[in-house]
């Protein structure tokens, strides 16, 4: 295969992730949020909590910053919405700090006076390490639960954007980037089906 059918086919698969459009920049939406947005993530690799996270393994340090490198660090206070269900937009994020929860809206309760902790039901509780967000990243649908932090909190935020331009710029982390994604969705996937498993076989 030559430069140029290479450069072609990564282009292809860039416009294809890109092909949802989105509403705003990533920038402006989390600043609009409240959110303080502090830069590029740089030098992921140094970091010493995050060489257990799942989303992280199989990259070498080298790939990790330059992963790190097309990703935005923010900061969030006690209480702040990091995501927010039911909104459009096209990032995921990587819990770097703190402490996040995870909280779907009870069913009756109406959008406006769902607010975290109360008219939600809690899903799950995040450390760093973690992702969320990777869906609607992915097909840009709407969220579909909140996340709040419940310390002061940093997390990385991958856009869809940014992914195309790993697959058009670094093709073998974007490659890399993309699979681990379908992993992490397909256990997330896996363990949902579990559970609800469990709940029938209690019926």
């Amino acid at each position: 295969m030559n430069d140029r059918t290479e450069f072609s086919d990564t282009t292809g698969a860039a416009e294809l992730v890109t092909s949802v459009a989105p509403r705003r920049s990533v920038r402006e939406g989390l600043e609009a949020a409240g959110l303080e947005v502090l830069g590029p993530c740089e030098r992921l690799s140094a970091r010493q909590d995050l060489r257990e996270a799942a989303f992280l393994q199989d990259f070498t340090p080298a790939e990790v910053d330059i992963l790190g490198e097309s990703m935005l660090r923010v900061r969030a206070q006690p209480g702040q919405v990091l995501i927010a269900e039911d909104d459009a937009s096209d990032w995921m994020l990587l819990l770097l700090s703190g402490t996040v929860d995870v909280g779907k809206r009870k069913v009756g309760v109406e959008p406006a006076s769902a607010t975290p902790g109360d008219g939600t039901a809690r899903v799950a509780v995040l450390r760093p390490g973690a992702t969320v967000g990777e869906m609607s990243m992915l097909d840009g649908e709407p969220r579909y639960a909140s996340c709040w932090a419940l310390s002061e909190v940093e997390v990385a935020v991958l856009s869809r954007a940014a992914v195309a331009g790993l697959i058009t710029e670094h093709p073998a982390v974007g490659a890399k980037l993309l699979v681990k994604i379908t992993q992490l969705l397909a256990q997330r996937l896996r363990n949902t089906s579990n559970q609800l498993l469990r709940l029938l076989q209690k019926v």
